[in-house]
């Protein structure tokens, strides 16, 4: 939950003279964090965001409903958000919102790790694709960033360079790493000029084999500079996806056919966090190699409740909100313990993602609805009466199912038999 500095009561006293006061800014009671202090201190826990509302994603949230989202957020114990790209918005729109909420409430907390998109030259055009140029806009992007870092720096407390953007299955826009490379190297320069903050810090974000976790070709000179360039790694982890692609951990051990339905889940959903674990300690594993001791954090993790293809009930059964709860804890429970940072992906379902099928499960990531009901990982807070007061669209916070677990558990299916033998 928040964390809130003890203030003497004389102090609170002027406080509340101040706030009575015409001047329309209070002052606020909680002394900023820096990034090294805010990820992996389960004290402010972690979260992606974006907030879109509408299959249409040229509807932006407004400030006012991105508050409703900060104040919702919050309540679960969320201290800083990730975001992803600067050319809507919607990420200036958020640190607006944050800035009038800690304006309105003094002890309001919440910090942003501001997403800087890049793009290989002629992505998202009819032009053939170059991955070892970069797009112009990659530049505004940094520009923006760097605008923003200066205007909200007790806001904005990391600068991430790219989302998936070196990954190779990224095929519609990825970029060789000595792009990414150049962007972070100036970054840091910023820093070192004084042009920044030197407690800004600088990564990307990308998946686990980007950073070395995984297949030999990502292993090259540039992706060495880079994990030394970087103030911390920021590695995403899907097991939710690879129960399709790489599904050697997920299904029902022969051993574990005399298990109740759900225990057969919940041993899935276990080999699920050790294959989460193994990617991340894969990464660990090459950075030290190169002799580099550095936090690695997970910045982006998590599982879709609904799919109509890959992932739901005609293929791997993986997607439900009874696994996306126990994976959630899990994941949770484990990064919490291990001081590692873990942006989940995601608070709310956003269905513009995949918007011309609704049932895809691009659109189901949240913990939320986007009517704003509580899916089951968020029952028990539900149940605390943590939201309280709080609405989304207008609406109370409630769960899905009506809170009816027996019905939820109608829609859970229990994958098949592990036709390989387990690995971990």
């Amino acid at each position: 939950m928040k964390k809130i500095l003890a203030v003497p009561y004389v102090l609170l006293f002027i406080f509340s003279l101040i706030g009575c006061s015409n001047n329309p800014k209070k002052i606020n009671t909680v002394k900023d964090k820096t990034a090294q202090e805010i990820l992996g201190n389960p004290n402010y826990l972690a979260m992606s965001y974006g907030g879109y509302r509408h299959s249409d994603h040229g509807i932006e949230p407004s400030i006012d409903e991105l508050k409703e989202d900060m104040k919702l957020l919050s309540a679960i114990g969320v201290g800083i958000l990730r975001t992803y790209k600067l050319h809507l918005p919607h990420a200036s729109n958020l640190v607006k919102a944050i800035e009038q909420l800690k304006q309105e409430d003094p002890s309001f907390e919440m910090y942003v790790m501001l997403g800087i998109w890049i793009d290989c030259k002629n992505a998202w055009t009819d032009q053939p694709l170059n991955h070892n140029e970069e797009s112009p806009r990659n530049a505004v992007e940094v520009s923006k960033a760097v605008e923003l870092a200066n205007d909200y720096p007790d806001i904005i407390k990391v600068l991430a360079v790219g989302n998936e953007a070196m990954v190779k299955w990224q095929s519609g826009y990825y970029v060789e790493p000595w792009i990414i490379l150049k962007w972070v190297k100036h970054l840091q320069s910023l820093k070192s000029n004084g042009e920044l903050s030197s407690d800004l810090w600088i990564t990307s974000s990308d998946n686990f084999a980007s950073w070395g976790g995984g297949e030999n070709q990502y292993h090259v000179p540039d992706l060495d500079t880079l994990i030394k360039e970087v103030d911390f790694i920021s590695m995403h982890t899907y097991p939710m996806h690879d129960t399709h692609y790489n599904p050697q951990f997920w299904g029902v051990l022969e051993e574990e056919g005399g298990f109740s339905e759900l225990a057969k889940i919940d041993a899935s959903m276990q080999r699920s966090l050790e294959y989460a674990k193994n990617q991340y300690d894969g990464v660990k594993n090459y950075m030290q190699k190169l002799g580099v001791d550095k936090p690695i954090h997970i910045g982006e993790t998590g599982w879709a409740t609904v799919c109509n293809s890959l992932y739901g009930q005609n293929g791997a059964k993986a997607t439900d909100e009874y696994k996306e709860a126990i994976f959630h804890d899990l994941m949770r429970a484990w990064t919490n313990k291990n001081s590692i940072g873990c942006f989940y992906f995601e608070g709310f379902d956003e269905p513009w993602k995949d918007a011309n099928n609704p049932n895809g499960s691009e659109n189901h990531f949240g913990l939320f609805t986007v009517g704003g009901k509580a899916k089951f990982a968020l029952w028990d807070a539900v149940d605390k009466g943590v939201f309280e007061g709080l609405t989304r669209n207008g609406n109370p916070i409630t769960k899905t199912f009506n809170g009816d677990k027996y019905a939820l558990l109608e829609t859970v299916q229990v994958p098949g038999i592990i036709q390989l033998h387990n690995q971990h």
